[in-house]
């Protein structure tokens, strides 16, 4: 057990300072006293454990309206066991209804401070209220506009689902074309091979024609050479038998 000697100094007369520290006792294992001394100064004397009487100083040493610790001395000390309670050790009469008044007053300031700024909030709460309510009109004017877009590309996504089916059968029916095409295209295929083929062997065969050709045009010109110089012969011999027969027809007085 430990034992605390404190002194709080500043505006904690008659802001019900002394009721705070003894609240802050309650749920506490904590006896001892709280006392406003003469010079305006409070004295918190607290025996307990140290974890109870650290969390006393802590919720003690405040500034929160109407209270303001301004200055807050600690001294440590052993624990007597003279105290059985905690308790608030009150003046005079007259100074404690004196107090009474004033705290009255704070709290009756406070709890007007609190009520206009309650009556602001409620005010700003309601204008935002009336915004709000605004935007939840666009938004639901939006959502309506967003429905009927979103009905409209439901119907265009099925119109599109329709084409893709015509379309996919289109394409299966152009697969199936594509096939028979591929096929005949094999056949041609097979086909221009063979023609090919064909077109080689003609070639061939015109290669020996042309050849032949060639032969056959030497003989032609050599059987022309030969018919030629016969004829002329021939010619030759016929024309010393005219000249014979001529001279012959002469010697015999007839004139031709």
């Amino acid at each position: 057990m430990k034992r605390f000697v404190a002194t709080a100094r500043g505006r904690v007369q008659r802001v019900g300072y002394r009721e705070h520290v003894y609240n802050e006792t309650f749920e506490r294992n904590i006896s001892g006293y709280v006392m406003n001394l003469k010079n305006g100064e409070v004295e918190i004397i607290a025996e307990g454990s140290e974890k109870d009487l650290r969390d006393l100083i802590n919720e003690i040493n405040i500034i929160r309206r109407p209270i303001a610790v301004k200055s807050f001395t600690v001294r440590w000390e052993e624990a007597t066991g003279e105290y059985t309670d905690f308790e608030i050790i009150r003046g005079d009469i007259q100074e404690e209804i004196f107090e009474r008044i004033d705290y009255a007053g704070n709290v009756l300031h406070s709890m007007d401070m609190k009520l206009d700024q309650s009556l602001q909030i409620s005010k700003e709460n309601l204008q935002v209220g009336k915004e709000n309510l605004q935007i939840g009109k666009e938004n639901l004017q939006i959502g309506k506009e967003n429905l009927q877009v979103g009905k409209e590309n439901l119907q265009v996504g099925k119109e599109n689902l329709q084409v893709g089916k015509e379309n996919l059968q289109v394409g299966k029916e152009n697969l199936q074309v594509g096939k028979e095409n591929l096929q005949i295209g094999k056949e041609n295929l097979q086909i221009g091979k063979e023609n090919l083929q064909i077109g080689k062997e003609n070639l061939q065969i015109g290669k020996e024609n042309l050849q032949i050709s060639k032969e056959t045009k030497e003989e032609i010109t050599g059987l022309r050479s030969d018919t030629k110089k016969h004829l002329a012969d021939e010619f030759a011999e016929m024309r010393k038998e005219l000249v014979s027969i001529k001279d012959a027809l002469a010697r015999a007085g007839i004139q031709v």
